[in-house]
């Protein structure tokens, strides 16, 4: 009896570890974009036309990675609006939905 438990508490803990790693590892790739947000909206500000290479490159891979359209395209073809919208759109599917129950992620 006590070792059945004692396997019980170990798979518990073990899935709450897994748990927590998805969901650090989603509040990180939001940070991110968070960041990359941050400085596009920087360029916008300073009413910039062009995006630098090596920031349109990294949400390029951003994209590439989280399988959006935006990675389609040549990252020299891709505006400053348009990059903002892609990680406006791959944000919104890592958020919690509104009711605080997370969406499940399959492993």
């Amino acid at each position: 009896m006590i070792e059945q438990t004692s396997v019980q508490i170990s798979a518990l803990r073990e899935r709450w570890h897994a748990e927590r790693e998805l969901r650090d590892a989603r509040r990180n790739r939001i940070r991110n974009m968070d960041r990359l947000l941050d400085e596009l909206e920087m360029l916008n500000i300073a009413e910039e036309t062009q995006l630098p290479t090596e920031l349109a490159l990294r949400v390029q891979r951003l994209a590439v990675e989280m399988d959006h359209p935006l990675a389609n395209r040549a990252f020299e073809d891709v505006t400053i609006a348009e990059s903002m919208d892609a990680l406006y759109d791959l944000q919104d599917g890592l958020m919690p939905t509104l009711d605080g129950v997370e969406d499940e992620e399959e492993p």
